[in-house]
């Protein structure tokens, strides 16, 4: 039954007909659905199925909220390792890693650009350089973004996403809070609106100056925000949190915030900010 049996010379020149599926789609921790990856995407890294809020690049950001043509800037600045630091690696050997898996050369990015009708200044943190932590370039660029703002009298938007300050450069990481949040006074006194965003998560130094400084505070769904992390916090006062504790719809509740706003429905939002902080004419 020669009919039956496969040619050796056949197989070998048969092309290779596997589908490759791995990395295509993703599970979604909230509602336990598997969820295409190129739908997740499309939809802003918001899952379609339940609404759970994915992390967002630093340049996915800017690119949902800003129209086409904004310019990038001060994107030269890199760290020079102040203190030469060396924990289980040497720090520098994690700048040099998360430079090249984000292909930033920090935490952070500005643009200047338009958000609907209005010309702003944007700055969005990127959580997957060395968990978006603020070290000096961080600070020195979100500076920056505010010496912009006080040159042009364009409002500025600040979209957090921080574990803190940036432990590897200490007391040079502690010193931007400060520097930021003089920058930020003279933007009130200037009367200069500066618009807050805060996503998950958004904790430590950058929670306790810029994050909350803002005209207007807003936060998406279900970010955890805070000082100190919910662990930290049991475990130091020995007692169970209230359920939601940290959370974005929690701090609302209480006053911390003036708004949740879904992904989706944030630029919308900040173009009626802008609209209503436009000065009387």
């Amino acid at each position: 039954m020669s009919w039956f049996k496969r040619n050796e010379n056949d197989i070998e020149a048969a092309p290779e007909k596997n589908v490759r599926t791995e990395g295509l789609w993703t599970k979604c921790d909230g509602c336990n659905q598997t969820i295409w990856k190129a739908d997740l995407e499309s939809n802003l890294n918001v899952c379609p199925k339940c609404g759970k809020h994915f992390k967002l690049s630093a340049k996915a950001r800017i690119e949902s909220l800003l129209e086409p043509g904004y310019r990038l800037v001060d994107t030269e600045l890199r760290s020079t390792d102040p203190l030469d630091f060396t924990d289980l690696k040497p720090y520098k050997d994690r700048l040099n890693r998360a430079q090249m898996e984000t292909g930033l050369n920090d935490a952070i990015l500005t643009a200047l650009g338009n958000l609907g009708p209005y010309p702003v200044v944007l700055s969005a943190m990127e959580y997957a350089f060395i968990g978006g932590s603020m070290g000096a370039v961080v600070g020195e660029t979100v500076a920056r973004a505010a010496d912009y703002s006080l040159d042009t009298r364009h409002p500025l938007i600040v979209v957090a996403a921080s574990g803190g300050a940036r432990m590897m450069e200490g007391i040079v990481s502690l010193m931007q809070l400060p520097k930021i949040s003089a920058r930020l006074a003279l933007m009130d006194d200037a009367k200069i609106p500066y618009i807050s965003v805060l996503t998950n998560p958004t904790f430590g130094g950058v929670t306790a100056s810029f994050a909350m400084l803002g005209d207007l505070n807003v936060a998406e769904p279900d970010a955890l925000i805070g000082f100190a992390g919910p662990r930290v916090i049991e475990q130091t006062i020995r007692q169970k949190l209230p359920e939601g504790f940290q959370r974005s719809e929690f701090l609302l509740e209480h006053g911390m915030l003036d708004a949740v706003v879904p992904r989706r429905e944030l630029k919308p939002y900040l173009i009626r900010a802008l609209d209503f902080m436009q000065p009387a004419s």
